[in-house]
């Protein structure tokens, strides 16, 4: 069997800043969590907050060697502990999420921090840094803009239920460049444990081939100005997985048939991009809860990541 989810994946990966627009920031890692950072006229605005504030200063760091200007916001894509947990860092005036997010980390916060550093603990470096859940400060439905000065906005959008029920991008629209999170992935594996995987691949992918971006940051992976591309392989992604793992469904097959058959149909392309072995188990159990008519994922937990990965991955 191998090794559990990503906690053999102890190698550090090479950070590269990239400075996408005039102002606009983009730190990648070889597959690890993407962050950003936008400047205003007098402010900063921060996308994703990483796993620990330890975590978070190294980004800042590099960060600083481009503006000394204050961070007034900090944009939370999702709930996820590896977007959210390095917050405290930021010293931020406002912490920016959609409503749902607020709510999942206060229904399930814990029980992900303590899941999500099970699967990866590269990635929660120094996790005594934490000082607890970070809850948003202003949250919103559907959209809300920031001004960033001389009249340019930052938009943030609630585009669909897709990754989870509370993503939000962040969209420069006279730059034309987004910030998807993990709606989009750019050549690297989708995670969809907490996804709506029919709504993902339909309805919110749709919105966000309809903003026309040219440059995108998606949740992992390189920036990509083919935008197009991007979006296609998450949505190819998504279709392969509802085909296959919705044949053994319907057939009255089991959990373990309809595993090995996404990842037999899937692998040839997509399995040797990043975090794909770790997070296929936990996509195909989700799916096959929604396909049984579970409407929002159950929460994982540290025991029922073993459980599902011990039988999966056998």
């Amino acid at each position: 069997m191998p090794a559990f989810a990503s906690s053999g994946d102890l190698e550090e990966k090479q950070q590269t800043l990239e400075i996408v627009g005039d102002g606009v920031y983009a730190l990648t890692a070889e597959g690890d969590p993407n962050v950003g950072a936008i400047e205003a006229d007098d402010f900063l605005v921060c996308f994703e907050a990483m796993a620990t504030p330890t975590a978070a200063r190294q980004w800042l760091a590099r960060l600083r060697e481009h503006t000394d200007k204050p961070i007034r916001y900090l944009v939370l894509s999702h709930y996820h502990a590896v977007r959210v947990l390095g917050a405290s860092a930021f010293g931020a005036d406002v912490i920016v999420s959609h409503a749902n997010t607020r709510a999942l980390i206060e229904e399930r916060g814990q029980q992900d921090w303590e899941s999500e550093y099970g699967r990866m603990p590269r990635l929660f470096k120094d996790p005594g840094s934490i000082p607890g859940l970070t809850l948003p400060t202003l949250t919103f439905t559907d959209r809300l803009a920031i001004d960033l000065g001389g009249g340019r906005f930052l938009e943030l959008h609630h585009l669909g239920r897709g990754h989870t029920e509370g993503d939000i991008v962040a969209w420069l629209p006279d730059e034309r460049i987004l910030f998807a999170g993990d709606l989009v992935e750019a050549r690297a594996a989708l995670y969809t444990g907490d996804a709506f995987h029919r709504e993902w691949s339909t309805t919110t992918l749709d919105r966000v081939a309809a903003l026309g971006a040219r440059t995108l940051i998606g949740g992992r992976g390189p920036v990509t100005r083919e935008v197009g591309a991007a979006i296609r392989q998450t949505r190819d992604f998504l279709e392969v997985m509802l085909r296959e793992v919705g044949a053994a469904h319907g057939r009255g097959g089991t959990l373990k048939e309809a595993f090995d058959a996404a990842h037999a149909a899937l692998a040839p392309r997509y399995g040797g991009w990043p975090i794909f072995e770790h997070c296929l188990p936990f996509n195909v159990s989700r799916l096959w809860d929604e396909l049984d008519g579970v409407e929002r994922p159950i929460i994982w937990t540290a025991e029922r990541d073993r459980a599902v990965w011990d039988l999966l991955q056998s």
